[in-house]
């Protein structure tokens, strides 16, 4: 079970038993669907056949343009949409055959992908402060390594910006990338369904396509910038030359036998939305806007309590590290390990967080990884009107849930300032 899931089912068990929680364990954005989507879907109810394994040619060519104003030039032929970009990421590890190397820490569902198509995830740990792309040197000797004990590592999976960190890996990072995949014939998978959630206009997620087009897949959706992830819609971009068009066709190949096609009626409003009209690039740039303003808000928080929080950059996430609490957290609370942390949170204090150890970290790092995503109101009333306002922190619903926080880290730091914490 994917632990950010089994995750959410847990905190909301304890929702329907009545304990008030706040639950930062999923990355899913909490948001309403925006009219004009809505009606775009709606429209398009009656589009029951199946269509293109490949998708429509009006999403593929949305998906082309998108890419294209990214600096990434697209021929829609180039593009697979399918059901999600978490089934393209495991069809690709599947196209692509042999083991894959995986960023520690990453993603929960890369390894699990890895096991699941019956090879091995080889994890690489990243360089400080720039997540999701594992470090260029040390992605070299492991590879190498690999493949003197026997193995086949044949594709890096990384992901741009960076979940769990919420970290962007710089340009020069992702440049040593692609040299180093060059070199030993790797595929680069990248995941970017955060780039359009880089706060700062002046820091680019820069794609590895951009220095290795040769062999780099780009993969995205419209489930983090538009807050739509029960439509299940992902794009596939593949790469230029013969072993792209060689990818392609057995990509279509597992895509035409597991899901066929994606939902026609969700293709027609993707297409809209990869187009980008003003509606849409405002309604992105609100929630840019949110997530910087209500991470940053909560990410002082975690280090005002004493944990280490490389600078939040994109996304909605943090992952502080509680490693200077250590000696405390052992001897006021028994907390030893990150699950163990994970553990008191939720069952003391009720906050849901996952621990690092569910991102290929070792069980005994004290790192935790906390979405804010879900803070922005019960209601979409309260969540529109938090896409809206110039201080969404300073919104009471909002504001409730950072001054908990606060609570219950001062209390599991031991701060004398603290305020009391409720049980």
């Amino acid at each position: 079970m994917s632990a950010t899931l089994a995750a959410d089912e847990a905190m909301a068990h304890l929702r329907r038993s009545g304990r008030p929680v706040i639950a930062m364990t999923s990355g899913e954005i909490g948001l309403p669907v925006h009219p004009e989507l809505r009606a775009r879907l709606a429209a398009a109810a009656d589009r029951a056949s199946y269509g293109p394994v490949a998708g429509s040619t009006a999403l593929r060519t949305a998906a082309a343009g998108y890419w294209t104003r990214r600096d990434l030039p697209t021929d829609p032929e180039r593009v697979v949409c399918g059901p999600g970009s978490k089934p393209l990421l495991f069809a690709l590890v599947l196209a692509v055959g042999g083991d894959v190397v995986i960023p520690a820490p990453s993603w929960v569902s890369y390894a699990a992908h890895a096991r699941l198509a019956g090879v091995r995830p080889l994890s690489v740990p990243i360089l400080p402060g720039q997540g999701g792309v594992p470090d260029p040197d040390l992605l070299r000797e492991a590879v190498t390594a690999a493949r003197s004990a026997g193995h086949d590592p044949r594709s890096v999976v990384v992901t741009l910006p960076d979940n769990p960190t919420g970290t962007v890996a710089s340009p020069e990072t992702v440049r040593r990338l692609g040299e180093v995949a060059r070199d030993l014939d790797l595929v680069i998978i990248s995941d970017e369904i955060y780039c359009d959630l880089v706060f700062d206009p002046t820091v680019e997620a820069v794609s590895p396509a951009r220095f290795a087009p040769e062999r780099t897949v780009v993969t995205t959706g419209l489930t983090k910038n538009l807050a739509v992830g029960g439509w299940r819609l992902g794009v596939a971009r593949l790469p230029e030359g013969e072993a792209g068009h060689a990818l392609r066709t057995r990509l279509l190949g597992i895509a035409s036998q597991i899901w066929s096609s994606a939902v026609a009626p969700v293709q027609e409003a993707a297409s809209y939305a990869f187009g980008e009209p003003p509606e849409i690039v405002e309604r992105v740039a609100a929630g840019r806007r949110l997530h910087a303003a209500v991470a940053q808000a909560m990410a002082e928080r975690f280090t005002a309590a004493g944990a280490i929080l490389s600078p939040v950059r994109a996304t909605c996430y943090l992952y502080p590290d509680f490693g200077p609490l250590r000696t405390r957290l052992a001897r006021a609370h028994g907390v030893h390990t990150g699950p163990e942390l994970a553990r008191l949170l939720v069952e003391r204090y009720g906050v849901g967080v996952l621990a690092a150890s569910s991102f290929g970290e070792p069980v005994a790092a004290l790192r935790v990884r906390a979405a804010t995503s879900r803070l922005y109101g019960d209601t979409d009333e309260e969540r529109t009107l938090a896409l809206a306002a110039p201080d969404p922190a300073g919104l009471p619903w909002i504001r409730a849930s950072l001054d908990r926080v606060e609570e219950v880290l001062a209390d599991l730091a031991g701060l004398e300032a603290a305020r009391p914490a409720a049980a």
